[in-house]
């Protein structure tokens, strides 16, 4: 039986086919409206449409919510709804012992269970018997509620996502009002489809309100949390980094140019901003990833701001065209949506893997900021941050998220945009006579005058082959070689300046750092408040700048005794901190291409972590 908690966390899972991330968006629509704090993870399959009803083939959409401070997707879910006998396999392993598993009864036949590779029936042979299990024919109910309205079985099959949907609303006393006012917008003028999947819809809440069995289907309601007083909606990674690209533009009054080769997960961002050209963006689709960059660097030339996107794959085609930027010191942002492996690897799973190739992955002294974001809401900030460092040091920046933060979602309180500094850009003035060359630089920033062609003032020549540090002019110079590669260090160098001291995100100051980055920041947030709680002495200290470190970095992790680095590689961060900051640190590392638990950190965390000392009187 379900305890009643102050927050759960539910997993929907089935085919790819099957409308599992609508079913989960529709709920986290739902959970927002009645003012739950939440946290999602989608997980998609990697083949674009795999053979129905295998385990390669199985789509997952988990969600947190809750009335408190909800950070992560969870650790282990209290309710799975499996709408097949794969879905239950493959999600087994992530539930804790007396978890609720909501079946699909009609869909464990003898066929169905040979597709997911089973040799026996799993609701017959005891591998649930640490579960609590409701099998209830879904799919049979599903066409009887939708049968009047004339669809084929196929068809009526197809709303079983919103029969399920409505179920787990009533479970958790959630309205249906957003689930039905999506519905009436998506298939208002397919009539029968749209009353079908109201029907279902309403059906499955029906059930939930009918159905005499037992504990195990019942009503728990979930308390409000305590938000802070804001207008707050939904936001997936993706999204706001779109918006805050958007943002960037409208604060350095600058257009935008966003150029992209579609790649998985990173494609998203494309979607959004497309059609965005009202708010001063332009976007390309590219044949390739290399037309992409060169497309992006060919607008930071001509006076916009080129942004351009790819995976971990993507960047590695794009990396000479990213050192011709360094080499012409030109505004660019390239974001990495890592995902998960090398080559292909597993390109819906999320991985952290791609830091050395940010920080050292190109030919020659190339150096080239790198900042990160932390949560989906985070991608806001982070996308505005990385645009000001482009076009305050004339230089690409690559910005780092990951496929959990890219596809997940949470709830964004809608930024004061009055708040935010201008940009300000290196453009000359054009109502004033040329004051220097176009290779005169900022002595704070090293950034040169942004001219554009057609300005008679600033005639220059720019290209990869190395160029004099004063006239651009092409130069074979050994000393002049010296000094470039100097200045290009010191221009990244520089960034340090203008960034605030790392703070505590959490916890104590002295004891045990937990020094994390990218979409740990979660998990590792709710594993160091929970030991602090328990009087361990530990701290969070979270990275948005991973190249150049903060100044004071080093200082503050002095305050601490040990340093522990939690990371979704090998040990990517922890490498980069011996580099740069001689710390010794320990390591818990994870490549499986899912979050990491706030158990396992919490493991690491009790095993290093000293007791806080208490003070008397």
């Amino acid at each position: 039986m379900l305890p009643e908690k102050s927050s759960y966390v539910i997993r929907f899972a089935g085919d790819s086919g099957d409308g599992i991330q609508l079913q989960g968006a529709q709920f986290t629509m739902a959970s927002a409206l009645a003012g739950h704090d939440l946290a999602t993870l989608p997980d998609f399959p990697a083949e674009i449409r795999a053979p129905a009803g295998t385990r390669y083939g199985v789509s997952a959409f988990q969600i947190q919510f809750g009335g408190e401070r909800i950070t992560t997707p969870g650790d282990a879910p209290d309710v799975l709804i499996a709408f097949n006998p794969a879905a239950l396999v493959v999600n087994l392993s992530h539930l804790a012992p007396g978890a609720l598993i909501v079946v699909d009864a009609h869909a464990f036949s003898e066929q169905r269970l040979k597709r997911a590779d089973l040799a026996s029936n799993p609701l017959e042979d005891g591998t649930l018997k640490n579960f609590d299990v409701l099998q209830i024919d879904i799919s049979n109910l599903t066409h009887q509620a939708v049968d009047e309205f004339g669809l084929g079985a196929k068809d009526s099959l197809r709303c079983k996502n919103f029969w399920a949907l409505g179920l787990i609303l009533w479970m958790f006393d959630q309205k249906r009002d957003a689930a039905m006012n999506w519905i009436e917008g998506k298939f208002g003028r397919m009539e029968a489809v749209k009353n079908a999947n109201l029907a279902a819809l309403n059906a499955g809440h029906a059930f939930g309100e009918t159905a005499e069995l037992g504990p195990s289907l019942r009503q728990h309601a979930t308390p409000e949390a305590p938000l802070e007083s804001a207008e707050y909606r939904t936001v997936t990674g993706a999204e706001a980094i779109a918006l805050g690209l958007v943002a960037a533009g409208e604060l350095a009054d600058t257009e935008l140019m966003f150029c992209s080769y579609p790649i998985t997960p990173a494609s998203s961002v494309l979607h959004h901003l497309t059609g965005l050209e009202e708010a001063g963006v332009a976007t390309f689709q590219a044949e390739d990833e290399i037309a992409a960059v060169c497309a992006a660097i060919g607008a930071s030339y001509a006076g916009k701001l080129g942004v351009t996107s790819s995976s971990g794959p993507g960047i590695a085609l794009k990396t000479e065209a990213i050192g011709l930027a360094v080499a012409t010191e030109l505004p660019l942002v390239i974001l990495n949506s890592q995902r998960a492996g090398p080559s292909t690897g597993m390109p819906t799973k999320t991985e952290q893997s791609d830091l050395y190739q940010a920080v050292y992955g190109r030919n020659a002294d190339t150096p080239i900021p790198v900042v990160s974001a932390s949560t989906p809401a985070d991608c806001f900030d982070a996308a505005i941050e990385a645009v000001r460092i482009a076009l305050r040091h004339m230089t690409p920046v690559m910005l780092l998220t990951d496929g959990y933060i890219g596809n997940a979602s949470e709830l964004w309180p809608l930024p004061d945009f009055d708040r935010y500094e201008p940009i300000t850009t290196h453009k000359p003035d054009p109502s004033t006579d040329a004051h220097g060359f176009v290779f005169s630089r900022d002595p704070a920033t090293q950034a040169r005058v942004w001219a554009t062609p057609g300005d008679p003032r600033f005639v220059h020549r720019v290209g990869g082959i190395e160029k004099d540090i004063h006239t651009g002019n092409i130069s074979y110079d050994a000393q002049n070689h010296q000094e470039m590669t100097d200045m290009r260090e010191a221009k990244v160098a520089s960034v340090a300046n203008f960034i605030p001291d790392q703070t505590l995100t959490t916890g104590t100051s002295t004891g045990l750092a937990v020094v994390a980055w990218g979409s740990t920041f979660g998990t590792v947030y709710q594993a160091v408040r929970e030991c602090v709680e328990e009087g361990l002495a530990v701290g969070h200290v979270h990275l948005r700048h991973i190249n150049p470190l903060p100044l004071n970095l080093g200082r503050l992790l002095d305050q601490f005794d040990t340093v522990l680095v939690p990371e979704l590689n090998s040990g990517q961060l922890a490498t980069v901190l011996r580099d740069k900051l001689l710390v010794p640190v320990e390591q818990l590392n994870q490549v499986t291409g899912q979050p990491l638990a706030v158990h396992d950190v919490k493991q690491a965390i009790e095993r290093l972590a000293p007791k806080r000392i208490q003070q008397v009187g």
